[in-house]
Order: structure tokens, then C-alpha cells, then sequence
């Protein structure tokens, strides 16, 4: 393995680690010898990665310190592409418009060849089914979801039903056939899922929400079964 290369993993290493990790483990994962990492810390510090910690204590990266992308692999291009791809086929319009910039982001800054792996990537994202009608803007929910704020929806089941709920949201998932919203629901005192097209109305509250999302998510996805997905 070139040093450049165990530098990268190093990184992505301690990224994954919330805790101090201390350097014989990570010298253990890596298959290099202890003094290597030492070394590795120090050269990554002179390049501006914030790692807190010393030896025999176990080191921590801070947030902030930014790879540049001509350092991604082949693989992880190709995941970025078909993840993009995927946003800009099943998400909403604002989703779409983003995904189409961080592709231009990327083409700009990349070197030739890793270039050339992003514009002939063969993985296609397959299209979407068709959905019926929405009455709310999916890019509102998004906003709602990212500040952490309860809504007031109207709702009609799927016996034509309709009620009035104020709900915590917690996630949208993006399906071929609809796009679910999860949330805790003050009416019901429990998780529930709304199909986005039996939302007649959506108002995002003032009022935050009564818990972390990201608690209520991982006590939905638990009760559910559902494996926690990688972040973003």
C-alpha cells in the first residue's frame, strides 16, 4: 500500500470513530506497525487535519478538514454517480437540480482520468413509476425536516378518511410508487407513515421538535427492523 493511500484510510478511519481510537488499534486495522500512525498523525496535522489526542491516549479527528476528490477511488466515483443519478430520477425537482450541480462541482475539480470514470460510469439509475398527483411541495418537507420543526398536515387515508394531525417528521423515503413521510403523530401518540400524495395541505410549525430526530428515527428504524443507513 502506498503511504498516500494509507494516509486516506487513516482518515477515513478516524472519521468513523466518535471516540478517541487509539493508534495500536488503528495500526492493527491498517497492517502497518505502530510507529508508521505515529508518523502518519504528524504528517496529517502538517497538512491541516485537526486530530486531537497523543499516544497511549488514542487520537480523535475533528470536524472540518476537507480531502480534495482527485483522492476518491474508482468505486466510490461510481457510487457518487449512481447515488446522483438516483437523486435526480426519484427525488423532487430541488433534488434533481442539486444532484445535476454536484456533478458540474465534481467534473470541474477532477483530474482527467477520474474525470473520464465519472462521464462513461455505466450504472444507471432506473426510472421512476408514476406517481399519483402531490399537492404539496416535497422541497417543504425537506426544509421541515431539516430544522427539526413539527407540521400540521391534512391527511386522507387510504379509505378516503380524512383527518387533521400535527406530526414530528423524522424522514421521507423516496419509493417508485409514492414518497412516504415518517413521523411521530401527536393524535396517535405513535411513529406513522404518510404517503405524500394523501396530504392535502402541509404547514411547517414554529415549534421544534419534542425529541431529537435523529433518537425518534433510530427508535422507529429499531422497532421496524430497518438497518441505519449511511449518513447525508
Amino acid at each position: 500500500m502506498s503511504r498516500a493511500n494509507r494516509l486516506l484510510q487513516l482518515l477515513q478511519l478516524l472519521r468513523r470513530h466518535r471516540q478517541p481510537v487509539t493508534a495500536a488499534a488503528i495500526a492493527e486495522e491498517l497492517r502497518v506497525s505502530v510507529r508508521s500512525i505515529y508518523r502518519d498523525i504528524d504528517s496529517l496535522r502538517e497538512q491541516g487535519a485537526s486530530i486531537e489526542g497523543a499516544a497511549g491516549v488514542g487520537y480523535l479527528l475533528r470536524p472540518g478538514f476537507l480531502l480534495p476528490p482527485l483522492i476518491f477511488t474508482g468505486e466510490e466515483l461510481e457510487a457518487l454517480v449512481l447515488g446522483l443519478r438516483l437523486a435526480a430520477e426519484h427525488g423532487d425537482d430541488g433534488l434533481g437540480r442539486a444532484a445535476v450541480e454536484v456533478a458540474a462541482k465534481l467534473r470541474a475539480v477532477l483530474p482527467r482520468d477520474l474525470r473520464d470514470v465519472l462521464d462513461e460510469t455505466a450504472l444507471l439509475a432506473g426510472p421512476a413509476l408514476q406517481r399519483p398527483p402531490e399537492r404539496v411541495e416535497v422541497a417543504e418537507i425537506r426544509r421541515c425536516l431539516r430544522a427539526s420543526q413539527k407540521a400540521r398536515i391534512a391527511y386522507t387515508d387510504q379509505h378516503g378518511v380524512p383527518s387533521v394531525r400535527v406530526i414530528w417528521p423524522i424522514a421521507i423515503g423516496f419509493f417508485e410508487r409514492s414518497r412516504v413521510v415518517i413521523a411521530w403523530c401527536e393524535q396517535r401518540g405513535d411513529f406513522r407513515s404518510f404517503r405524500v400524495d394523501r396530504l392535502l395541505s402541509w404547514a411547517s410549525l414554529p415549534e421544534r421538535l419534542g425529541r431529537s430526530r435523529l433518537v425518534l428515527l433510530g427508535e422507529w428504524q429499531a422497532r421496524e427492523r430497518i438497518p441505519v443507513q449511511l449518513p447525508g
